[in-house]
């Protein structure tokens, strides 16, 4: 794989300019269409390919040459550009959260897909999602549509959105595109392309990327390391075409969890001169060799040794094979892929607030001197891996000691899809009518291993793990709360493996009454087949009597149980949409969405099995003049039944056993605008804005808490304002032109806790990138958060869901990365 793209990037500096500078693997267009953005021709959620303008939906497509002025440091930075979805991108370049028009969970039931198929059929796997998770945008990527609402629950299972790549294919000439990127985060990338003809009727499109990064945040080893190629060969049939495509990632990408930003005891107190707000981790080079303790179903004690560094490393393989023809009046399309992969999960997560470090040793002392005798007269700390030779007192810096949980997870997984449609027009008396009718398949699933333990740790920037140590009137070592760091040994242990099937069966009328009136109305059924089991575990005492860590870990018992499910849903939507000339336009539409429980239940013990439903309410205006277009939707989104339920972590057993149950409605009602205007030939002024009341509706809690303090609330982390502008200037100078564009951000103010007590202040953001293009040359330099703007995301859900965290605004978060910059050098020919 590296050899194939190392020499794809010599061709990018060898060979002859062939395209004039055009980017590689789009079809050139007419000029008139280039500059009109209605003239965008949209495939996902449409029976046929159709125009933007045409479609009764909100649809966006990112071409290349939008994806090169936005310069996005991940998928997910990209998609916060489209009105409607709400992105926390400070988790990394994966692993990133999305929500879709106030839909509480977070993925926001945003299906992606490569080509109109999902890369594995669920959402989510185990510790890995199959959205910006698996899908990584490079130069293989000719365009992303993103459909919010609309049919999406029709064209993909689960799908509230879905999100669409469209590989580049290859022509009958040759293109391609080589570029470098370098970042003063240490970032090292390169990607490549090549496409063109090998034949007659034949053609191929290869390449791919591999990159190295330190990263946003400084965890003393690198953050991303790895790439991916891609390649498909077409062949144009006389009334269609054949592709086939694969796909090979293998990539390492850390996580980043919040990181407390002021003392809880004073949180007027600034924590940064510890942990820099912008460039601070708990992630640190003490927990490259962790050692996770578990007693396995035959009762022997088991090691699992760890390193943090290697993140979230993703492998996978994917073939596909797509055919569409043209048979007189009806269209036939097949399309299928196979995915098979591993996933490893390392991550450091945040549980409980620090600490003051004698508060902390007096709360051990009691369990100390039960363990280690009535002589244990102290506790003090030291540095772990010193033999406890090396004493730490907190009082030298923060006066502060904080517990983490260090995640390990192992899954192999694999996803076969495929989908079968036939399309028809017909003329009728009232009108045309065209029909589209399909079924879809998947099998898939899925083996887990999933072991979590608690750290100790001071608190600073690449923390230091530390012991504390039992000693006597004499200073003698009676015992140790901790171990070699660790505080308590594996607390959460859990394996199991599960299978599943699934069909889905579709249909979807677009009826043409009139001239501009459409009336368009869809409906999907889906069942599914889950088998799987799962090990079961207890609390077990491993026997070392010179420590606590080991007093209550997880033991597998050595019984199985094994469980079925066989859920089904139905998704429908109906809409109409009236054109009034071919500028401007309205529409309406209803949606109805049902997702099943996911496969994981039948791999768990006792799980939480609910069926989620999303009624999505359209109304939109939409305008297009030629470069400029204005389009305008109001939406309402109801979940009904929506469990608001979570496990939260408990601090005195280390494990996420407190179950608050809140089960009742989500309510989110707002608009969504986007547009564009060019009032002169150099001047460009795009961008998008959501407008959104997030709450809770009709709650009730089993478990004698009351939801009238809650009922009304603004949703977790949902805030009620967010978008973005981005003004752009063009000019030629000779034979080189010289663009020059901005990016400011918005994200209004959300809260951490249901009863909304603790805020994440809003915050704004300022980015700007400058591009010189000569020839088939292109060099830019971009900047992010120019300011150094502070912002906090997510907080810390483990634990502060419920009650908050003690202050009016956060004091604990992911917050937003540091001024940064990316320099990219590229060649088309």
């Amino acid at each position: 794989m590296w050899a194939l793209l190392s020499s794809l990037s010599a061709m990018a500096w060898s060979l002859p300019a062939m395209a004039g500078g055009q980017d590689a693997g789009q079809t050139a267009a007419p000029a008139a269409e280039v500059e009109g953005a209605q003239s965008d021709i949209i495939v996902t959620g449409s029976a046929r390919s159709q125009r933007r303008f045409d479609v009764s939906y909100a649809v966006n497509s990112l071409s290349q040459d939008d994806v090169l002025k936005i310069a996005p440091k991940s998928f997910a930075d990209l998609l916060s550009t489209v009105p409607g979805i709400q992105v926390e991108a400070t988790g990394g370049e994966v692993q990133n959260i999305t929500r879709v028009r106030g839909i509480p969970t977070d993925r926001g039931y945003l299906i992606f897909q490569q080509d109109g198929l999902p890369l594995y059929h669920e959402i989510d796997g185990v510790f890995f999602n199959s959205g910006e998770g698996m899908n990584r945008y490079d130069l293989m990527t000719e365009r992303v549509e993103i459909v919010r609402g609309g049919p999406a629950p029709i064209y993909a299972s689960s799908a509230a959105a879905i999100a669409n790549n469209i590989t580049v294919s290859g022509g009958p000439e040759a293109r391609g595109k080589a570029q470098i990127t370098l970042g003063d985060t240490g970032l090292y990338r390169l990607d490549a392309m090549q496409s063109g003809p090998i034949g007659e009727n034949t053609y191929y499109a290869i390449g791919g990327f591999l990159r190295q990064h330190d990263g946003y945040r400084d965890s003393g080893f690198p953050s991303d390391k790895g790439g991916q190629i891609r390649a498909n060969l077409k062949h144009d049939l006389g009334n269609g075409f054949v592709k086939v495509s694969m796909q090979y990632t293998n990539d390492h990408n850390l996580f980043y969890l919040p990181i407390p930003v002021a003392d809880p005891r004073n949180p007027s107190v600034s924590l940064d001169p510890y942990i820099d707000y912008h460039t601070g981790t708990m992630n640190s080079p003490s927990l490259r060799n962790v050692n996770i303790k578990y007693r396995d179903g035959a009762g022997v004690v088991q090691g699992l040794n760890r390193d943090l560094a290697d993140g979230r490393h993703m492998r996978f393989f994917n073939v596909g094979l797509q055919y569409e023809g043209n048979f007189n009046d009806w269209l036939v399309s097949a399309k299928g892929g196979f995915t098979k992969g591993k996933s490893s999960f390392d991550a450091f997560y945040s549980t409980t607030n620090p600490v003051d470090g004698n508060v902390f040793a007096a709360n051990n002392l009691a369990a100390a001197r039960t363990a280690f005798g009535a002589d244990v007269a102290r506790l003090g700390y030291a540095l772990a891996g010193t033999n406890r030779a090396t004493p730490y007192d907190p009082y030298a810096a923060s006066g502060l000691v904080m517990s983490g949980q260090y995640r390990a997870v192992e899954s192999k997984f694999y996803s076969g899809q495929a989908d079968v449609s036939v399309t028809r027009k017909f003329e009728t008396g009232f009108g045309t009518h065209d029909v589209r009718a399909g079924i879809y398949g998947s099998a898939y699933g899925n083996t887990s291993f999933i072991a979590y333990q608690d750290m100790l740790i001071e608190v600073q920037s690449q923390p230091r793990t530390l012991d504390l140590v039992a000693y006597s009137a004499t200073g003698a070592v009676l015992g140790s709360v901790t171990q070699n760091g660790v505080l308590r040994y594996t607390t959460t242990l859990n394996q199991g493996e599960a299978d599943a099937k699934m069909i889905a069966i579709y249909a979807n009328d677009t009826w043409e009454v009139t001239d501009g009136l459409k009336i368009d109305g869809g409906i999907r059924k889906e069942w599914y087949d889950y088998e799987g089991f799962a090990l079961v575990s207890a609390s077990a005492n491993l026997g070392d009597p010179t420590t606590l860590a080991d007093n209550a870990t997880r033991a597998f018992t050595g019984a199985i149980v094994s469980s079925t499910l066989k859920p089904s849903s139905t998704n429908w939507t109906v809409g109409a949409n009236y054109d009034f000339n071919g500028n401007l336009g309205a529409y309406a539409r209803v949606s109805n969405l049902e997702v099943p429980p996911q496969m994981g239940v039948v791999s768990s013990i006792a799980p939480t099995i609910l069926k989620t439903k999303a009624r999505q309410y359209e109304l939109g205006v939409k305008a297009s003049y030629g470069p400029a277009y204005l389009y305008v939707t109001g939406f309402y989104t109801k979940f009904d039944p929506f469990n608001a339920s979570f496990i939260a972590f408990n601090p005195a057993t280390g494990r996420n056993d407190q179950s608050v149950p809140f089960i009742g409605e989500a309510i989110a009602k707002g608009v969504e605008i986007d547009g564009r205007i060019k009032p002169l030939r150099w001047f460009e002024l795009a961008g998008s804005v959501t407008w959104a009341d997030p709450q809770y509706r009709n709650l009730e809690n089993s478990s004698g808490a009351d939801p009238a303090a809650v009922n009304g609330n603004q949703i977790i982390r949902e805030p009620k304002f967010f978008g973005n502008v981005r003004p752009s200037v063009r000019f030629p100078i000779g034979g080189t032109e010289i663009e020059v564009a901005g990016r400011y951000e918005w994200v209004g103010r959300r809260y951490v806790d249901l009863f909304n007590l603790t805020a994440l202040p809003a915050y704004q953001t300022i980015g700007a990138s400058a591009s010189v293009t000569y020839g088939d040359w292109r060099f830019q330099v971009v900047g992010d958060n120019l300011s150094n703007a502070k912002g906090l995301t997510e907080g810390n859900p483990r634990t502060d869901q419920l009650g908050g965290q003690g202050a009016s605004d956060a004091i604990y978060g992911r917050p937003l990365f540091g001024r940064n910059f990316r320099f990219i050098l590229s060649r088309s020919w």
